[in-house]
């Protein structure tokens, strides 16, 4: 006679309250420092560096055997850029103004045709925005303008000049030609204050690279790379 073998039932799993307690508390999260906190952490983890006035004065003005071993060093390297030597700081011949985009541009001592991107863009036509190719001679003037009046800032009031812009002055009556040397991408007009502009022009015109124009109730000189002519104008 067979009889169904009926499986006993499972004994219920001992509870435990502290794993049940686990499943529900994960890690805490980190709590957000204050910046006075922050302040502090950075200050216990930042190295220990004492600096005495007299090595930054050292160290700022170097030694003249210093500066001939750079030199020395310099020269033979192949390659090496004078003006991105690491360590020494190249003073600019002058910084040019923008007076009216407010923008300001160093001229570098040995400065070349890395500079022409940055000079086409800053002295572009303030009013439309366009900029051109400007003749390069026009940083020689400015060069040389800085080095005789020792000029730190030279304020540019124009540089190249759409022909949009042009046509608009000629219409409000402003004293400028049908075919300017500013359409060209050929002309700057500035001036440096604390200095006289007749002194400016003299020079300038001294230099005979091209059209000089005098502006005393504006207070500019105009200089452009177009045939060498003198005027005045307002």
């Amino acid at each position: 006679m067979s009889a169904d073998v009926v499986a006993a039932p499972e004994p219920d799993p001992i509870f435990d309250p502290v794993a049940a307690r686990a499943e529900h508390f994960g890690p805490g999260e980190p709590r957000a420092l204050a910046k006075k906190e922050e302040w502090l952490r950075d200050k216990e983890l930042r190295p220990d560096v004492h600096v005495s006035d007299a090595d930054l004065a050292r160290w700022a003005t170097p030694s003249r055997a210093a500066h001939a071993r750079r030199h020395a060093s310099r020269s033979n390297a192949t390659g090496a850029d004078p003006e991105l030597w690491p360590g020494e700081r190249v003073e600019p011949v002058t910084t040019l103004y923008n007076v009216w985009t407010h923008e300001a541009l160093p001229i570098l001592p040995d400065s070349g045709h890395e500079i022409d991107g940055r000079f086409f863009l800053f002295l572009r036509d303030h009013f439309t925005n366009q900029a051109t190719r400007m003749d390069a001679r026009l940083v020689d003037v400015l060069k040389r303008v800085a080095g005789k009046f020792s000029a730190r800032r030279i304020e540019v009031v124009s540089g190249y000049r759409s022909p949009k812009y042009n046509l608009m002055l000629r219409k409000k009556g402003h004293q400028v030609a049908r075919h300017s040397q500013h359409m060209e991408g050929h002309a700057v007009d500035f001036r440096i204050r604390g200095v006289a502009t007749r002194q400016v022009l003299h020079y300038v015109r001294s230099l005979h690279m091209g059209g000089v124009g005098f502006y005393p109730h504006s207070q500019f000189v105009h200089s452009d790379t177009g045939p060498v002519r003198y005027w005045t104008g307002s």
